[in-house]
């Protein structure tokens, strides 16, 4: 009797143990929430409005200056001397400058032919190029196929050198760096450099040579990148109207006003001399490029960027490698700012205008500002102001200035506009990551030299569908499984449920559609899958 009474008894305790926990934590949520919650939301929202002003009064200026210099501004060739190199009776092949093209690689099984071939197949006289592959890889087949592949454009008559490292220090800028220091590259006066998935047109050198002999301020002539995969998928598309953002305005607006702009790794011409004098290659970031662009730039030389010039590359086209690849980017410039600048601040070679342009527009804005507030605002801090109605967040700075900058973003890629809403989705997500990664970068914590080449699929799908029978795919779930993305999708849904119960702003809508893409991305349903061998 006893036994029954205590059974009876028991959900009634538990029953009052969890409305006693309730209660505790709405107790506690009171006390708490005037006197800290509140005014720490409120510095928060004032905090993203100004990042969120700084964003947009520079996409409103490059927008203008882009404006401008398509409406009245005046071509490469108008604004530099362009002439082509003469043929000399007398001096003959000498009369051309000596040309290195470096072609650094890692593990490039699926690319490295296509770049080899197209550096080799570079219009030059033949005594006055030299195609040097840096190959780095770790894998012993993969190293041998890239040597036979030189030994074959050798036998053709091509001046190619395969040239390999007891170890990978410094990653790329290591292998540049040792590449630059063999006997055969004191002759030559300029060097092209070329990723390995990057293809050029035969006439890539006759297009970009010319600038740099004729005019001599002239450090670096950049090429823009065009994209072989666009269409393989969304992802992929997302990304051609970012990059094509950031080279048809950001890169034409830094050479058009400043004559400086980051340097993009590849697809570029320096002049030696310029790039010895600004120090050369240096590891100490993930972004060597920029590194040596910032130095260079500080020492007086001057860039330009060829927008008519396009060379074909592969966007990665997996989430993994993509993920990868933005941590690099976006951890690199982060941890450059922090070393280099009391540097820029204290050069002495170039105008004040110039180091505000390379501090304030390059670096913070850009390659900070533009990231954090991003996730931080959006993805964070405009959630909660749904769960503390207390703190409101006005019209302008939740709609009017983000739709702006949004629509200023879609010019570079005209065709993309109907994908603008599932472009926000996307580049909110990734927003995380790069958030992340550019704290890491400022901090200097445990990933900021972390390495990953980003993996090219060249042909590799297509091969594989045309020579398997079809089966079914297998995976991990482990591997495509994010959990950062998860927990930022379900806090977006319990924010977006909570409006739809409480709120007023109809933030629900942005609030599940962003939930919705976080967790799509958190369970890897984006960009191509690669089916298990």
């Amino acid at each position: 009797m006893d036994r029954l009474s205590s059974t009876a008894i028991l959900p009634d305790t538990f029953q009052g143990t969890r409305d006693d926990l309730y209660m505790q934590m709405a107790l506690i949520w009171g006390q708490i929430k005037a006197p800290l919650i509140v005014p720490l939301l409120r510095l928060a929202v004032v905090v993203c409005l100004i990042m969120s002003l700084m964003l947009f009064i520079e996409r409103v200026y490059i927008g203008t200056v882009i404006m401008l210099v398509k409406l009245f501004g005046r071509k490469p060739e108008k604004r530099y001397k362009f002439e082509p190199i003469k043929d000399d009776v007398e001096l003959g092949n000498s009369a051309y400058p000596m040309v290195l093209v470096q072609i650094p690689m890692y593990n490039e099984r699926e690319v490295y032919q296509l770049s080899i071939g197209a550096a080799c197949g570079l219009s030059w006289p033949s005594d006055r190029i030299i195609i040097q592959v840096l190959d780095d890889s770790t894998d012993p087949t993969i190293k041998d196929l890239v040597e036979l592949e030189c030994q074959r454009w050798a036998s053709k008559g091509i001046n190619i050198k395969y040239e390999i490292r007891d170890n990978r220090n410094g990653y790329k800028a290591g292998a540049l760096k040792e590449g630059m220091k063999r006997s055969y590259v004191k002759h030559c006066d300029f060097v092209v450099i070329f990723d390995a998935d990057f293809q050029p047109e035969p006439d890539f050198l006759w297009r970009t040579i010319p600038f740099l002999v004729h005019n001599p301020e002239l450090a670096l002539v950049q090429a823009r990148w065009k994209f072989v995969n666009a269409d393989e998928c969304l992802m992929t598309r997302m990304q051609e109207m970012s990059l094509d953002y950031h080279f048809t305005v950001e890169q034409e607006v830094g050479s058009s006003t400043y004559a400086f702009f980051g340097f993009n790794g590849t697809a570029g011409v320096w002049r030696i001399s310029a790039l010895n004098e600004a120090g050369g290659w240096k590891d100490r970031t993930t972004v060597e490029d920029m590194d040596l662009a910032v130095r260079a730039s500080l020492k007086g030389w001057k860039f330009l960027y060829l927008g008519s010039l396009k060379v074909k590359n592969e966007l990665p086209s997996t989430l993994k490698a993509y993920r990868y690849q933005q941590h690099r980017w976006s951890c690199g410039p982060a941890n450059l700012f922090r070393k280099m600048l009391m540097e820029i601040i204290t050069n002495k070679k170039v105008s004040t205008w110039k180091k505000v342009h390379v501090i304030y527009s390059f670096f913070v804005v850009r390659k900070l500002v533009a990231h954090i507030v991003t996730f931080i605002f959006y993805c964070v801090v405009l959630p909660a102001t749904v769960l503390v109605p207390e703190v409101e967040v006005p019209k302008w700075g939740a709609v009017y200035i983000p739709s702006i900058i949004t629509i200023l973003n879609a010019v570079g890629t005209p065709r993309s506009f109907h994908l603008l809403v599932f472009w926000i989705l996307f580049e909110n997500v990734m927003s995380l990551h790069r958030t992340k990664a550019t704290f890491i970068g400022l901090l200097e914590a445990g990933r900021v030299n972390e390495w990953i080449v980003t993996e090219k699929l060249g042909d590799a799908l297509k091969a594989k569908g045309a020579t398997k029978t079809p089966r079914k795919t297998r995976f991990r779930f482990g591997e495509r499984l994010h959990v950062l993305e998860l927990f930022v999708g379900a806090y977006l849904f319990f924010c977006g449920c909570y409006d739809v119960v409480f709120g007023k702003n109809h933030y629900f809508i942005y609030l599940y559609a962003q939930a919705i893409a976080f967790f799509i991305m958190g369970f890897g349903y984006v960009g191509t899958i690669v089916p298990s061998s």
